[in-house]
Formats: structure tokens, sequence, C-alpha cells
């Protein structure tokens, strides 16, 4: 699967979330004046995966004051993100993309290499989609650890 660029119109999507409702591309498009962080994760739940996830979580309040609004994408199963979310008191959405249709459209799902070895799965990536659905920021094989710091740089925005 050939990875998306900046510039590049980002794909829609629309998809359940942990809270029992749906999160639409084109619906957060509207709600935010700067763009939507839409970031693909492996598994809820894990060390590296909860690390992030509550690295977002930390850092929501001065994201959305910064004009964003933040997504995350996994291939696990609703139950699963449900009990996530709750554990770790996630105030933004977690979709649920098990057939792995978004991940694929977004380049996040392919080979990678996990401790030495090339497998399948999630490529842990990032994404800003800008308010005209165009994607200003484009990231692969991102570290899960200080990735929130490291995106609030590239976005141009006081740590």
């Amino acid at each position: 699967m050939p990875r998306l660029q900046v510039g590049d119109v980002a794909p829609e999507f629309t998809l359940p979330t942990a809270d029992g409702a749906t999160v639409s591309l084109a619906d957060l498009r509207t709600r935010t004046e700067a763009g939507v962080i839409v970031y693909f994760y492996p598994a809820a739940g894990t060390p590296g995966c909860t690390t992030q996830a509550c690295d977002f979580r930390d850092s929501l309040a001065s994201l959305r004051a910064s004009g964003y609004e933040v997504v995350g994408i996994s291939p696990d199963k609703l139950g699963k993100l449900e009990r996530f979310a709750d554990a770790e008191k996630l105030p933004y959405p977690l979709a649920s993309d098990p057939e792995r249709e978004v991940l694929e459209a977004y380049g996040a799902w392919g080979e990678k290499s996990m401790y030495g070895k090339k497998v399948t799965g999630v490529i842990r990536s990032t994404f800003v989609v800008a308010p005209d659905g165009t994607l200003t920021l484009a990231q692969y094989n991102v570290r899960a650890t200080g990735h929130v710091a490291k995106l609030r740089r590239d976005l141009g925005l006081a740590s």
C-alpha cells in the first residue's frame, strides 16, 4: 500500500467508537480550526499504545486550544477499546477498524520490522488533516514515547 504524503486528500472514514457512537472524519473536520490529528496504533492496553494514548490524553486540552481534534484508530474490537478508554480515562474517540479498511487506506497497515523480524501489522502512524480535507502532516513508524511532544514541535505549538 502506498504511503500518503502532505498535500494528499485524506481518506474519509466513519467508524464505531468505544463509547458506542460513531466518528467520521468529515464531522471532526467541521469542528476544528486547525485540523484533525488521526493516529493509528497497534493494540489497546499494550505498554507502548497506553503511553501514546495517555500522552494524547494529557495534551488534549492544549491541542484543542490550538484548534485540533484527536482520534485514535486501531483494529481492536469495540469491547477492548471500551475497557481501554475507561481504564485510561481517554476523553477523545477511539475508533475500531477490525476490517483494516481505514488502516490500509492510510498506509498504516503493512510490513514492518518487529524485534528484527518482518511482520504484517499496524504501522504506528500519525496524520494531521486540515479542515479542507488535505494532509498537512503524514508520519509513519512514529515512536510511542515522546511522540506528542515531537508532534507539537512539528506543528509549531509551544510545549
